[in-house]
């Protein structure tokens, strides 16, 4: 990671010598700083931009030469413009997960943390400007990479029975749900980073979390499995942009409340960690 902290503000003091503070914005400018002198941060961030329109051009190219041959699956037939756009989504999070836990994780594997710290002796400042970076990037990215893919995706089924514009009720709903989702995405990712100290560590808690755990709730009891499955962190943050909704599926905007609260109890985590112990 980059030594980079941040910038002093020189104030007169007596004697004639300055003194110095640390301001929030110059902690969230240093941690911007960090993030763009990465290369990590552009490998992550242009993976996603490429996967997130990649994998709905091609779920859309793929329905439209299937559609009406009576070969196709018929959960694929039922598919829309919106939902064939998306189909990035579960690679997209994983990416930007992945960058959250380098943004944080990375510092303490190289042991720069310890410069920041000291430039910053309050803490959690860091950490907070971290994710408010990190939250804007993604969301900014992932917003960017699915109006890309539902752009060109309605194009190419457009006149089959999936076709769907940006004025059908519920598109801009579902893309900027999508955008914010991934974006909360990176948040958790950089909070587990913190909370673990170790990229290793982080990834694999981001792993499991967002795809191991929701395959092995559907092992559950049937009773069980619709009262669990869907406050578990990624099927809450699948209702944030599904464009239709059942009795097993939240509603958005619980959806989005779930999911933030999941968020903040990551962040909850890595905050105390932070003030108790030692980088």
């Amino acid at each position: 990671m980059s030594t980079l902290t941040a910038p002093p503000e020189a104030a007169p003091a007596a004697g004639g010598r300055p003194s110095y503070r640390v301001t929030g914005r110059g902690v969230l400018a240093s941690e911007w700083a960090k993030l763009w002198s990465l290369r990590s941060s552009w490998i992550t961030l242009g993976l996603s931009l490429l996967l997130l329109p990649a994998f709905g051009l091609i779920a859309a190219t793929r329905y439209r030469s299937e559609i009406g041959s009576g070969h196709m699956n018929p959960d694929f037939a039922r598919q829309t413009a919106v939902g064939l756009s998306l189909f990035g989504t579960n690679v997209a999070q994983l990416t930007l997960g992945v960058l959250g836990v380098l943004v944080t994780a990375g510092e303490y594997s190289t042991g720069m943390i310890r410069s920041t710290l000291v430039a910053v002796p309050r803490r959690l400042p860091v950490l907070w400007s971290k994710v408010a970076v990190i939250g804007l990037v993604s969301l900014a990215a992932a917003t960017a990479g699915v109006s890309v893919a539902f752009l060109f995706g309605s194009h190419l089924v457009s006149g089959t029975p999936g076709a769907m514009g940006f004025s059908h009720p519920g598109v801009v709903r579902s893309l900027l749900g999508a955008g914010l989702y991934l974006s909360l995405v990176s948040v958790i990712g950089a909070a587990v980073g913190a909370l673990l100290r170790s990229v290793a560590g982080g990834i694999s808690v981001l792993v499991v979390t967002l795809m191991l755990i929701p395959g092995l709730a559907t092992l559950l009891p049937s009773s069980w499995r619709d009262s669990i499955s869907p406050y578990l962190p990624s099927n809450a943050g699948d209702s944030m942009f599904a464009l239709t909704h059942d009795a097993t599926t939240l509603a958005p905007g619980t959806g989005l409340l779930v999911f933030i609260g999941w968020s903040a109890l990551a962040l909850a985590g890595a905050a105390y960690r932070l003030m108790r112990s030692d980088a």
